[in-house]
């Protein structure tokens, strides 16, 4: 999955809303840049917490690697929506 779509995914996992977004659906999304825009993301996860799952979020934050948390986030979401499906 290409790192838009994946950021489609986080957006609507956040249910088109963030702290930093200045608008619903902000056309220009930072999730796989910024700590700044990931970490609320990370913080939704951590309410949800399907422990195995958020084992590995929080070792991929535990190393301050954007990238790795990044799609740790990612995969997160993705085991998520199919357990919700």
């Amino acid at each position: 999955m290409e790192t838009t779509e994946n950021n489609k995914l986080i957006t609507e996992f956040m249910d088109g809303k963030h702290p930093l977004a200045k608008v619903t659906h902000e056309a220009h999304h930072n999730y796989d840049t910024s700590w700044d825009w990931l970490m609320p993301v990370v913080q939704k996860c951590y309410k949800i917490d399907d422990e195995e799952g958020f084992d590995n979020l929080v070792d991929a934050v535990s190393t301050l690697d954007l990238n790795g948390t990044y799609q740790a986030v990612v995969d997160f979401i993705k085991k998520y929506n199919e357990e919700k499906n």
